[in-house]
């Protein structure tokens, strides 16, 4: 039991990556502090219909997943004290949470950007507290005059929850296309045999380094041609008479 009287679990300091396996707790806590992690981004809730507070100081989250509201419809208090919060876009899916009143944003990037308490205090429509002050009335008509306009782009999602896995996969996909790139763009033997007879006629070093070059790419010089075997011969001929 914790000092205002909810039964809490402590999770601090475990070196905790991302939120994970929390349905073990069958809902049986109000209160869940996992202050003091390496948590990055604040997702990954099982149904908790009982959460009321998340202490969450001390991570290193940057991103925000929407629908929050599906798994933690109750949650009142977020404590994101210190956190890597950037962009006011950031905060948009924490106005999907319906009973969000008290939210610390202290010590993140975020709080630099011209306005942010306001942006904030327009999309999360019930805040009484935002960083430990009480949110004014003038504040919400202040608010409501400039982000008010359009609730439309409040729950943009700041999110997908296959983004890395999306790019995962292309990472994964490139290197494999490159060989098979690399295979595509050597040369054929019609011009090896050119490109051959083009070195042996060669009377410079500078044509030799040339022609070794196209030998490795397969892109011929202007003065070699290839069209089947009577093109070969004729471009090897033309290179040596050149030579």
């Amino acid at each position: 039991m914790n000092p205002v009287n909810q039964y809490e679990i402590d999770l601090r300091a475990n070196r905790i990556a991302a939120i994970e396996n929390l349905g073990a707790t069958e809902n049986q806590f109000d209160s869940i502090d996992l202050s003091d992690n390496s948590i990055v981004r604040l997702e990954g809730f099982p149904k908790l219909p009982r959460l009321q507070c998340l202490h969450l100081s001390n991570n290193r989250i940057n991103r925000i997943a929407r629908n929050l509201e599906e798994a933690i419809p109750k949650l009142e208090w977020l404590i994101l004290t210190n956190n890597r919060l950037a962009n006011l876009q950031d905060l948009d899916s924490l106005s999907s949470l319906p009973r969000l009143r008290y939210l610390s944003l202290l010590d993140n990037p975020v709080t630099k950007q011209p306005n942010y308490r306001l942006y904030v205090i327009a999309r999360c429509k019930k805040l009484k507290m935002l960083n430990f002050r009480k949110v004014k009335q003038k504040e919400r008509e202040d608010a409501e005059r400039m982000y008010g306009a359009a609730p439309a782009q409040a729950v943009q999602p700041t999110f997908e929850p296959d983004e890395e896995l999306k790019q995962a996969e292309a990472a994964v996909a490139a290197p494999a296309a490159a060989p098979a790139a690399q295979q595509r763009a050597g040369p054929t033997p019609e011009q090896i045999t050119a490109i051959k007879a083009a070195i042996a006629a060669a009377s410079t070093l500078e044509e030799v380094r040339r022609l070794e070059e196209a030998l490795k790419t397969g892109h011929l010089p202007s003065e070699i041609t290839v069209g089947g075997e009577d093109g070969a011969a004729n471009g090897g001929a033309a290179a040596m008479e050149e030579g």
